[in-house]
């Protein structure tokens, strides 16, 4: 009879063992879940941000191991070769212009549609930009010249 009693006792032990296992597998599994939601959030948000620099340029790049401007500033580059290609344009638009011009009107030479704002906006973030490294002059009342 003591064996039955030790089969009976062990069996209940390994059934509260294994009642035991599995809440910890369920709250591990949990656990797991909820990670895969903060990765696959992660991964989106992170995806937000390589669109979002690939749409607005970085201000400076790496090159060599050196930090160096993507829109150098006038005094350090060469020529208007060392811009990219839009800043380059936006340059030459406002060269030819026969005075001061408004974004505005720099937007509608590169064929944006004025009439909404927010299309503005990043040319607008341009061209301060350009005048920030010296290639453009902001005057007080927001419009802009090349510099000779």
């Amino acid at each position: 009879m003591q064996e039955r009693q030790w089969i009976t006792a062990r069996r209940s032990e390994l059934d509260a063992l294994a009642e035991e296992l599995t809440k910890r597998l369920q709250e591990v599994q949990v656990e797991r879940d909820e990670l895969a939601i903060a990765e696959r959030v992660l991964n989106r948000l992170a995806e937000q941000v390589q669109a979002d620099a690939e749409a607005v340029a970085p201000a400076s790049a790496k090159v060599a191991g050196r930090a160096v401007l993507l829109i150098p500033h006038r005094s350090d580059a060469a020529d208007e070769g060392a811009l990219p290609g839009d800043y380059r344009k936006i340059l030459a638009i406002v060269r030819e212009a026969d005075g001061p011009v408004q974004v505005r009107a720099v937007g509608e030479r590169m064929g944006l549609d004025a009439s909404v704002r927010g299309k503005l906006e990043p040319l607008r973030a341009k061209m301060t930009k350009l005048a920030d490294r010296g290639w453009l002059h902001k005057r007080g009342d927001g419009r802009l010249t090349a510099r000779p």
